[in-house]
């Protein structure tokens, strides 16, 4: 069975906080002895994701 895609639209600001939490996740894991790969991957995929441009319009 495919796995299902999620795509999630953040700017820049929310971008920065996310990869920031998720290294301090990945520190925390390891600090406990703990593999932080899976957040490893996470970091890499928020880091070099697309960056696409979407029109906002407020009603």
């Amino acid at each position: 069975m495919r796995e299902k895609k999620t795509h999630i639209y953040v700017d820049s600001q929310e971008r920065s906080i996310l990869l920031h939490s998720l290294v301090e996740l990945k520190n925390q894991l390891i600090r406990q002895g703990k593999y932080g790969d899976c957040v490893n991957e996470l970091i890499f995929k928020v880091a070099n994701a697309t960056i696409k441009r979407v029109k906002i319009e407020y009603v």
